[in-house]
Order: structure tokens, then C-alpha cells, then sequence
């Protein structure tokens, strides 16, 4: 008798490509001020709304972001303190470090959000002005879409808050918050800041499987020269590097403001080379007529944001930005929001109409004039 035909065994088809599962397996939900987005990066909220939409959801946790500063303007101080206040309002623990004797009392400088007041935040007011516009007898009709927009947008505003910039910040905020202040003003080696910043990193390390540790490290005008290690050139280097080591090995984003003008060529190079994200702010004159002609809402801008490098973890394609160039504008005198520059109308008043260089006119003029639109 013939031996019978061994069963055959179905292997089920395994594609050469697995999503990761470092966020999608996690069995908690995110705590605040964390979200994540495609491939399943994690980010966290620059303080600014606009400046996270154009980022594609705010900085990467693991990232060194590097601010270029105007030498002619504080301007970089208005992305500082928003990162700041976001992280403080989350409760994620804040290390700042700043050139200046006492760096504590820059807290009382940071902005307070619209949410905790009385005031209320533009996007509300759209949100209350669209509502109105509907009649109270469809109303009924629209009670689930109100409920899922509004816990929607509670959740955004939760993730980015709009900050005043004329109110300071509560001390409800900052009290029996994890803030750590550091003057590096008389450090000559960074070796005391560069062991301060392990220790803080390391009481809030990364879990396997988690991200509950998320940290903040902001470092005002860093390298200035009133500081004892502006010259060591390879000194800094070598603290940049094992600051993005330690930054990418947990949970955490740090913010430096340099000032690119003070640095040499060869070392600028290198440090735009180790960030991940970098950002330059530029002020704009207030008496430069030939630019208020050029852009619309000359009058609202405060400066100009230019974005050099951004961070795409976990995807091999380069994020490509709609535009590089922003402006940085005012919403009612206390709102930072940043918008693509737009051009404002061309005058025409030199060349002639479209109806006196043809015979099929578009228009009852017959005579040469002024384009009119």
C-alpha cells in the first residue's frame, strides 16, 4: 500500500514591512501634552499652534532643537518662553538654564494661558460665533456634532494652548512643579551643567514600552560671551553632542537659543549639523516702507521665521514644507501665531488695459488706463 501523502503545512503571508508598536502597543492612555503621529512618533507642543501645524505636530521627543537668534532683537525669547509655559501647564518637568546670576526670575516672565482666564482663546470665539449662526430650532439636530467638535478641540487646546503674552503666568503654575534653574554663567568646562542635565534626565528616563517620562530642557543664548567657555570651541562641541545623546536615550526635547553672529563659520556648520531642528528669527524694521508694500498684515508682523532643518523619525523620505519662510505676528496684541508670507496686490498702474490691445473687448473702456481687478 502506498505510504500516505504527508499533510502540508500553510504558512500565513508575513510582509517584509511591520508597523512599529513602540506607541500603538501601549495599554495606558497618553498623558497630557503628548501626541503622536504617523509611523508613530511621539511630539510634544512648541507653545505655539500655528508653529506646530507647520512642524507637522510640534517637536519630536528625542529632538535637540537649535533657535538662531536675531542680535538685533529678543525675538527668540517669544518661542522660549511659549515652549516653556506649555511644558509647566502640562506638568512635565523643566530644566532652564540661562547666562543670567539668577535664572528663576525668568519664570515670572513667562505667559499665562487664555484657557485659565476669563479671556477666551480665538479659536473658541469662531467656535461661539459659528454657533450662533445657527437657528436655535436646528440646534437639536447638531447637539452630537457640537459635543464631538468641542471635546475635539478641548483635546487641541489641552495638547497647544494660546498664550497671553501680557499676562505672566500663575503661580498656581509654577508652584510644586519639577523646575530646575541653572546659571552657566561662571561654568568654565561644562562639566558641572553637563552632569546637572544627566541627573535630570536620568530621574525622568524613557521606560521600555513607554513614554510617561517626557522632560523639557530650554538654554537661553547659550555660548555668550560673558560666559567663562566662549572660547573653548571644542568643548562646546563635545556637550552638544552627549546633550543629543541624552536627549535621543529619553524622553525629552531640548530648546537652545544660540547666536549664530558670535560663532565661527567652521563651528556653525557644525552646530547646525547636530540639530535636528533649526529655526532662525529675524525682527523686522518698523520704518521699512518698501516691505509694507510687499506683504499684507505689514503692520501685525513682529518678525520673520525661517525654518532650516526639521526632524522626520522612523521614515526615510524628508519631510518637505509647503514654505521655509514665516512671519510672526500679533492676534489681538497678545497672541504669537505664525503665517505664510503673502504678497500684497501689485499696483498696475503703468501698462494698458486688456481692451484697448485687442479688438475683443471685455470691457465698455475704450481707452488706454490702469488695470483695474
Amino acid at each position: 500500500m502506498a505510504a500516505a501523502a504527508a499533510p502540508t503545512l500553510t504558512r500565513p503571508r508575513v510582509s517584509s514591512f511591520s508597523r512599529s508598536t513602540q506607541l500603538s502597543g501601549l495599554s495606558i492612555p497618553l498623558p497630557p501634552g503628548i501626541r503622536t503621529g504617523p509611523n508613530s512618533t511621539a511630539f510634544v507642543s512648541s507653545g505655539i499652534p500655528t508653529l506646530d501645524a507647520i512642524l507637522g505636530g510640534g517637536y519630536c521627543l528625542g529632538s535637540l532643537v537649535m533657535v538662531m537668534e536675531d542680535p538685533d532683537a529678543p525675538h527668540h525669547m517669544l518661542l522660549l518662553r511659549s515652549f516653556m509655559s506649555q511644558g509647566i501647564v502640562h506638568d512635565q518637568p523643566l530644566l532652564y538654564a540661562s547666562p543670567a546670576e539668577e535664572p528663576r526670575r525668568f519664570l515670572g516672565t513667562l505667559p499665562s494661558p487664555a484657557c485659565s482666564t476669563a479671556d477666551k482663546s480665538p479659536r473658541r470665539d469662531r467656535e461661539e460665533d459659528k454657533g450662533l449662526r445657527i437657528a436655535w430650532q436646528y440646534k437639536k439636530y447638531f447637539d452630537e456634532t457640537h459635543q464631538s467638535i468641542s471635546s475635539r478641540k478641548d483635546n487641541e487646546i489641552e495638547y497647544s494652548s494660546d498664550f497671553d503674552l501680557r499676562k505672566p503666568l500663575q503661580r498656581q503654575f509654577i508652584s510644586g512643579r519639577k523646575i530646575e534653574c541653572i546659571s552657566i554663567l561662571k561654568n568654565s568646562d561644562l562639566a558641572a551643567f553637563h552632569d546637572r542635565c544627566g541627573v535630570f534626565l536620568n530621574q525622568h528616563a524613557r521606560k521600555e514600552g513607554s513614554i510617561l517620562g517626557a522632560c523639557r530642557i530650554s538654554i537661553q543664548s547659550f555660548c555668550a560671551p560673558q560666559c567663562e567657555y566662549f572660547n573653548q570651541e571644542w568643548q562646546v562641541l563635545s556637550f552638544l553632542r552627549s546633550l543629543r545623546s541624552m536627549v535621543k536615550s529619553s524622553n525629552s526635547v531640548a530648546v537652545l537659543t544660540f547666536s549664530p553672529s558670535l560663532l565661527p563659520p567652521s563651528s556653525l556648520k557644525r552646530w547646525q549639523h547636530l540639530a535636528d531642528i533649526l529655526i532662525s528669527v529675524r525682527a523686522i524694521p518698523d520704518d521699512d516702507k518698501d516691505m509694507a508694500k510687499l506683504l499684507t498684515g505689514y503692520q501685525d508682523m513682529v518678525g520673520l521665521l525661517n525654518i532650516h532643518k526639521i526632524a522626520r523619525p522612523n521614515v526615510q523620505v524628508p519631510f518637505i514644507l509647503d514654505a521655509t519662510m514665516f512671519s510672526m505676528k500679533l492676534q489681538k496684541r497678545k497672541y504669537l501665531i505664525m503665517e505664510c508670507l503673502n504678497q500684497a496686490p501689485v499696483d498696475g498702474s503703468g501698462g494698458s488695459s486688456y481692451a484697448a490691445s485687442g479688438t475683443g473687448s471685455c470691457s465698455s473702456a475704450s481707452k488706454t488706463g490702469p488695470l483695474d481687478f
